[in-house]
């Protein structure tokens, strides 16, 4: 794709199947990591694509993991999305994110309760996506989110909110 995509191009693309992960820990904070790849401030919960013929939920273990070396025997699942939650990306981002081929992603989320040890996350992966990481109290997670997930991690807590 080019740089040159209209909006009306953009909006007749697909959205990306892909789960969230909120982890969170005995005392209610979650997880946010610093996304590897901007210098801005951009916390995130971890996230990532279904594989074909995957599960939603086998796809946020296997995300978890990928992301943070938390395995699933450290969690317990304590609740998911009701439904699928979708974002738009900023237009500028849609010709240079996955080959243009969508125009933001559709979430399913899960809370996970972290049942391990902090020396247990080891953001070190083979692929690393986070450069820091640290627990954030769960009413100051929207305000430290890129602005374009804002709606989408509100909804999540608003979901979870009984959980945390």
């Amino acid at each position: 794709m080019t740089d040159k995509m209209t909006a009306e191009d953009i909006a007749k693309l697909p959205y990306r199947p892909c789960v969230g992960v909120m982890l969170a820990n005995a005392k209610g904070e979650v997880f946010v990591g610093q996304r590897i790849d901007n210098d801005a401030a951009a916390w995130q919960m971890p996230q990532g694509g279904v594989d074909a013929g995957e599960a939603a939920r086998d796809a946020a273990l296997r995300e978890l993991w990928e992301e943070t070396g938390v395995e699933a025997h450290l969690v317990r699942v304590e609740a998911e999305t009701e439904g699928w939650l979708p974002y738009d990306l900023p237009h500028e981002l849609v010709p240079n994110i996955w080959k243009g081929r969508y125009r933001g992603q559709e979430q399913k989320w899960f809370l996970l309760r972290f049942v391990g040890e902090d020396s247990d996350v080891n953001i070190a992966t083979d692929h690393p996506e986070f450069s820091k990481w640290r627990w954030l109290p769960a009413d100051e997670l929207v305000d430290n989110i890129v602005p374009f997930k804002r709606a989408v991690y509100a909804a999540v807590l608003k979901e979870f909110a009984t959980h945390l």
